[in-house]
């Protein structure tokens, strides 16, 4: 049972290592002998259906697995289906892939809620350092900083300006708790020295209605949710919060121009499997899911949402989630948000 957010160690990564020359060749002698066995283990993999454990259906979750696990059904031979295991802010999904024997047969497609909720709770049912092994960053999307029209701002700067001299006085909405666009405002507001109260609601959907409505002055959103808002001007965009221009909404400038350099807050979504999974099951999977992701058609029904297609290394996917756990677990520490 994890209890505290971890500071420590790589994901599911190790190494053989020797104590002395001896134990250096001896180590090598054996990788040797079992590269055969996990060749082996690569071809005959999968044997049954492989299944995909994700969010709740209708999300950006069960869209993005719904589309990998179409074109892996083809490519392994093995129906792909996809398992929803929505609720506790991903505890539930997580979970269950956690206990799941290590064989590459079930794959957990989520957020990065996975490896931020025990940030957010005491206790969480898995490990999110020792129970996964990562496979790869599967697509990411930025978040727009958005505004009511009435707001008389017309760039992130400019709201800045006024949040610093109206303190407390503007508040932004928010649906679940620790969701990426209150980790977004909230990092927004600890680099930009501001304060702006937070309304809480029930669903990202029923806050950006609120936003629409003017019961709330501003909010950062998905693409995919407010283009078409910011089209018929019932919100005015400020912002991305990519690091650099994003091709999603050409011409808009970034958070990090407005005088906060080094601010990003990406919503990134990846694969894993459970820790113990053979590497070569997880080479497999990660060369089949990056295929998919790769390809133009598959591209362009993401780019349709309003998310971008990545495709990754198992190592770089470790290693942006480890980086991400130290980053932003700061971000819900100093902020005390607890869900």
């Amino acid at each position: 049972m994890y209890q505290h957010p971890p500071g420590r160690g790589a994901i599911g990564y190790h190494a053989l290592m020797g104590q002395t020359g001896a134990g250096i060749v001896c180590g090598m002698c054996c990788v040797a002998a079992l590269m055969p066995a996990m060749s082996v283990q690569a071809q005959s993999f999968p044997v049954r259906p492989v299944h995909v454990v994700t969010s709740e259906p209708g999300g950006g979750n069960d869209f993005a697995a719904r589309v990998i696990a179409q074109g892996l059904t083809g490519a392994l031979g093995q129906p792909v289906v996809v398992d929803n295991r929505g609720g506790a802010s991903g505890a539930i999904a997580g979970e269950t892939v956690a206990k799941a024997p290590p064989d590459g047969h079930m794959l957990l497609l989520y957020g990065s809620n996975i490896w931020l909720l025990p940030f957010l709770r005491e206790r969480v049912p898995y490990d999110p350092v020792k129970d996964f092994a990562p496979v790869t960053l599967a697509v990411r999307a930025p978040n727009i900083l958005v505004v009511h029209p009435s707001l008389p701002v017309k760039s992130a700067r400019e709201l800045i300006v006024l949040a610093r001299a109206r303190p407390g006085a503007l508040n932004y909405g928010t649906g679940a708790v620790g969701s990426s666009s209150q980790i977004a405002t909230e990092l927004f507001k600890a680099m930009a020295k501001i304060d702006i109260a937070q309304i809480s609601y029930k669903g990202n959907g029923i806050a950006l209605n609120a936003l629409i409505a003017g019961e709330v002055q501003l909010a950062f959103a998905t693409p995919g949710s407010v283009v078409a808002h910011i089209k018929s001007r019932r919100l005015r965009a400020l912002a991305v919060t990519s690091t650099q221009p994003s091709p999603l909404l050409p011409g808009l400038p970034t958070v990090a121009s407005a005088g906060l350099p080094g601010y990003e807050a990406m919503s990134i979504v990846g694969v894993f499997v459970p820790a113990k999974t053979p590497d070569a099951v997880i080479a497999r999977l990660n060369q089949e899911i990056v295929r998919v992701l790769g390809r133009a058609e598959v591209k362009e029904r993401f780019v349709s949402t309003g998310v971008e297609t990545v495709g990754s290394t198992p190592e770089e996917f470790g290693a942006t989630v480890k980086s991400e756990m130290a980053r932003l677990g700061k971000v819900i520490r100093d902020a005390g948000i607890r869900g």
